[in-house]
Formats: structure tokens, sequence, C-alpha cells
């Protein structure tokens, strides 16, 4: 299976390192029919690979509602040649040279990464990322790949990813998220993204993506710097509060994962109590 022209892509690296480094509201690209159709055709054919009881892992608090799939063994076998070509050195030496970001590391643990599903009524709150690797201490994350899987999209749905500036002021962009498009952005301080308001999609459908995300190892342990959710300006100060109140459990987990070895399972159990 043809997988990725990485020819094709290398031929645009200039203009896409331009684009990276100029985007607003902070570094990012937006590639369409960015793989191979046979390659993303295979990823969509297998999305459901992993079972309910053995791969999906259900995220359920108050700043998301959505399943991920993150063990590479409970996915297809094209998925996982997929997951591999992404992490292969001559991919890596392509992102280097788009984002300027060099000694890249893929994560072969898929750290909140992997397959990601949202069905109807789902929805992930403004945030940036997790900024230390979990387990990998002295891993500092530098980039979001983000591929959707999205066929017959329609506006109405909802689901695009929004891009807020770095003080939470406003939304810059929005990215709606259709099939085969890929969106690469830097991970750091002030990159707020998300998609905050409820899938309005049918119930027979849901928003998917697979997520791969990339490190630098700095050579020395990174502080923690677990997923940081905002509220958005206009909602109700309730939100805000809630919206805090469980960014402190996330923090919990996070520390509970590092240095009490809790695995997502148990973690996710006790956040959808909380």
């Amino acid at each position: 299976m043809h997988i990725l022209d990485i020819d094709r892509l290398s031929q645009d690296t200039g203009t896409l390192a331009a684009s990276f480094a100029a985007a607003a509201p902070f570094p990012h690209i937006v590639i369409d029919d960015f793989l191979e159709m046979e390659a993303c055709n295979a990823l969509l054919a297998e999305f459901e690979s992993p079972t309910e009881n053995g791969g999906w892992g259900h995220y359920v608090h108050y700043n998301e509602r959505k399943l991920g799939a993150t063990q590479l063994d409970q996915m297809g076998p094209r998925t996982q040649e997929i997951i591999r070509a992404l992490s292969e050195p001559n991919f890596l030496q392509w992102l280097e040279k788009v984002t300027g970001i060099g000694s890249l590391i893929p994560d072969p643990d898929l750290d909140g990464g992997g397959l990601h599903k949202i069905e109807r009524g789902g929805f992930l709150n403004v945030h940036v990322d997790f900024l230390a690797h979990t387990t990998h201490r002295n891993w500092s994350r530098q980039l979001n790949l983000l591929l959707y899987l999205n066929r017959n999209w329609e506006d109405r749905y909802g689901g695009a990813l929004e891009l807020w500036d770095q003080n939470m002021a406003e939304k810059v962009r929005s990215v709606p998220p259709l099939f085969n498009r890929c969106v690469i952005f830097h991970t750091a301080p002030g990159s707020y993204h998300g998609h905050p308001t409820p899938l309005a999609c049918p119930e027979e459908m849901s928003r998917r993506s697979l997520a791969l995300y990339y490190f630098r190892d700095e050579g020395k342990p990174q502080r923690l710097r677990p997923t940081h959710y905002r509220a958005r300006p206009d909602d109700p100060f309730w939100k805000h509060g809630l919206v805090a109140a469980d960014r402190l459990a996330l923090r919990a987990y996070s520390f509970l994962k590092r240095y009490a070895g809790l695995g997502d399972n148990t973690i996710q159990r006790i956040l959808k109590r909380f």
C-alpha cells in the first residue's frame, strides 16, 4: 500500500514552511489530500477495529466527551502501517524542514493520541495540550498532527477545529474536519484549540481522526504541564468555575499517571465519576 507521497510533499516544503511560520494565531498548516487515497480509505475502513472492551477508552469529564484508542496492537494492520510510516525518519525530516523544529521523536506510546472518535453531543473544550510526556520525563511536546477521516461532513454538524489567540480573547480560525485533511501545529504555551460546541451530526455519524504527537528529548526532566483547558470569553461565570475545577482534577490525573503508575483506564473511571 502506497501511504504517503513524500516527494510531492517535499516539492512544497518551502511554501509550507513559510505558511507554518507566518500562521496566526500560532504556527500551523492545513494540508488537504495528505495521504494517498488508498491509505486514507484503508484507515477509515479499519477505524472501528478497536473494540469497546479492548481498545476504546472513554474520556468523559467536564471538559471533554470523546473516545480514544491508543493501543497500537488493537488497531487494524493497515492503520498500524500508516502510523509507523508517519514515524519514519524520512517523514520526521520533512516535518523538521516544514516546522523548523529539529530532533523530533514520534511517541511509541501514543499517549493521548491514536484514534479519536466524538459522537453526537460530544465536544472538546478549548485547551493547550500537555507540554511534557507523562512517562518519558525528558521529552517536551513539540507538534500535533491531526488527520481527519470524515466523509460528507457538513458545516451544520459542527466539529470544526477552532484556533484561539494566546489570551483566549477571540477565535482566529476554524478548520472543518474534512476527509484526508491534515492539520499540523506547534504545541506550546498559548496554542489554544478545540471544538467546544457539542456535535450536531446525525446519530449514526461521528467525528473521526488520527492524532499523532511529536516530542524532543531535552536531556533533563521536564516539568509536568498537563492539558490546560480554558472557558471561552462569552461563557457564563459558572462555566469558567467548572472548567477550572475540572482542570485541577486533570492535574491530579497527570501526577498519578507519572508518579504512581496508574493506567488510563483506572483514571478515566475516576474522571467519569467526577
